[in-house]
């Protein structure tokens, strides 16, 4: 089916800067973009999707560069609101050694769905637990749920391979020996890659930290991808503690670490990446590796703000994430770009963080990270992948001297009217076509009462008790 989306208010194409051409129409037919102009005529008798765009902004899909979806159903737990990365990461690993198949379906479904609501419509994911009890192909079932959500997906088989028992911070019945990663990165790449332009699954190797992967699985990794030609992805400068951690187990700050493993590069990039110094920030852009920000998570774990407008000056690639949401509490893409652009306003100056800089690091700053040229902007020849919101809502009334950037000042995360991923609707009117919102809260309520009770069960810890 095409589709003609007539009457754009406003379309930010991104192309060659921010891009603005009022009101045009956009032919899609298959899975890109045929045509952008005045009055599109089209054939009455073609089965075509017309929707009417009047008073509506129309952006690239946004594109998000670090999550981790399982997460989705151990947000907002009492016990773990106020407390910083790794002492987040030891009681939730806890909770973590429960996750099965229910877990891992419902979490992907909430994930995905947050995202595509909020006009974000290529996502990758960083999954890295694997309990020893649960099924070995969780992140199958990951992957085959976001493909019925509709979503273009950059899957993330993580890894860990440092438990409690050789100095990490994991429980040893979540982490696997490097013979099993690598054979099932090889299993996972054979399967799912698809490395042809437009694909909707492309396989990024991550493992998962500095201090919970041992440094022959990053060395190993980093040469097995360059062999298998896929992207390479991990947490980095997070925090001190991780500085710390690395300068006493490796003598080493943490990027010079991973630049010894193999790890620096264009197809290389960190998320976090708070604690980058001048050197280092100059080193990356050197070496073409890039960071994908996460303001929200950085927040609310205390962490610290990273240094996205020197990142940006040195000529760093940029993409924006919303992390994991338990770290975050919220998919939202929108509440994210909100929060990119108000924080370094606070750390580095008013004029530093502009409207356009948020775009850019949240569509072609995602493309560049994730080397996907197809996506990121809205013209003809492009991937359709686009967001279309609705700004005649009070929270928009006075804000129309400039609608391509209401949406980021004004308002607190709005949802899309739709969103379209690979030239198919996704999101209709507002509401997801390929799951049921309100059965979604129920079956995560029950899935995540049962593992939180059997976890508390075996720990004795009162997660619902600040």
């Amino acid at each position: 089916m095409s589709i003609l989306v007539k009457n754009i208010h406003t379309l930010v194409t991104m192309n060659n800067g921010l891009g603005i051409k009022n009101n045009v129409d956009i032919l899609i037919k298959e899975n890109k973009i045929s045509k952008i102009g005045k009055n599109i005529d089209v054939d009455p008798k073609e089965n075509i999707k017309i929707i009417d765009a009047t008073d509506k902004v129309v952006y690239p899909g946004f594109i998000n560069t670090h999550h981790h979806f399982y997460q989705s159903l151990t947000r907002n737990i009492p016990a773990i609101q106020s407390v910083e990365l790794f002492d987040w990461l030891m009681s939730l690993y806890e909770i973590w050694r429960e996750l099965d198949e229910d877990f891992v379906k419902t979490s992907t479904q909430i994930a995905t769905g947050e995202l595509l609501l909020s006009g974000c419509t290529t996502s990758s994911d960083h999954y890295y637990v694997f309990p020893r009890k649960a099924s070995n192909r969780l992140i199958d079932l990951e992957i085959d749920t976001v493909a019925e959500m509709g979503m273009r997906f950059y899957p993330n088989r993580g890894s860990m391979s440092c438990g409690k028992s050789q100095g990490g911070l994991p429980p040893d019945d979540v982490v696997q020996t490097p013979d099993e990663i690598l054979e099932d990165c090889d299993r996972v790449i054979s399967k799912y890659h698809d490395p042809d332009p437009f694909s909707m699954c492309r396989v990024i190797l991550a493992p998962c930290s500095p201090f919970s992967v041992t440094t022959d699985l990053l060395e190993e990794t980093a040469k097995y991808a360059r062999q298998k030609k896929v992207l390479l992805h991990t947490h980095l400068c997070e925090t001190k503690d991780e500085e710390s951690y690395c300068l006493d187990k490796h003598g080493k700050r943490p990027l010079a670490y991973m630049e010894n493993c193999g790890w620096v590069g264009d197809d290389v990039y960190y998320a976090h990446g708070i604690f980058f110094n001048d050197d280092e920030i100059k080193r990356l852009a050197e070496t073409g590796t890039g960071v994908s920000h996460c303001p929200s998570s950085n927040c609310r774990l205390g962490s610290g703000v990273a240094r996205v407008p020197d990142l940006l000056n040195a000529g760093v690639k940029v993409g924006l994430s919303v992390d994991g949401s338990a770290s975050n509490d919220s998919g939202n893409y929108v509440k994210e770009m909100q929060l990119a652009l108000l924080i370094h306003r606070v750390t580095s100056g008013v004029s530093k963080m502009t409207h356009d800089d948020v775009l850019k690091i949240s569509t072609l700053g995602g493309a560049a990270l994730l080397k996907t040229p197809e996506i990121g902007c809205l013209k003809e020849g492009m991937a359709a992948d686009m967001a279309i919101f609705n700004l005649k809502r009070l929270e928009f009334a006075g804000a129309m001297s400039d609608p391509s950037a209401a949406m980021i000042f004004c308002g607190g995360g709005i949802r899309t009217d739709y969103t379209i991923v690979n030239g198919k609707v996704v999101v209709d009117n507002g509401i997801l076509v390929n799951a049921d919102e309100e059965k979604l809260f129920y079956q995560s309520q029950e899935v995540t009462r049962r593992i939180i009770e059997a976890a508390s069960k075996k720990t004795g810890i009162n997660y619902y008790k600040k």
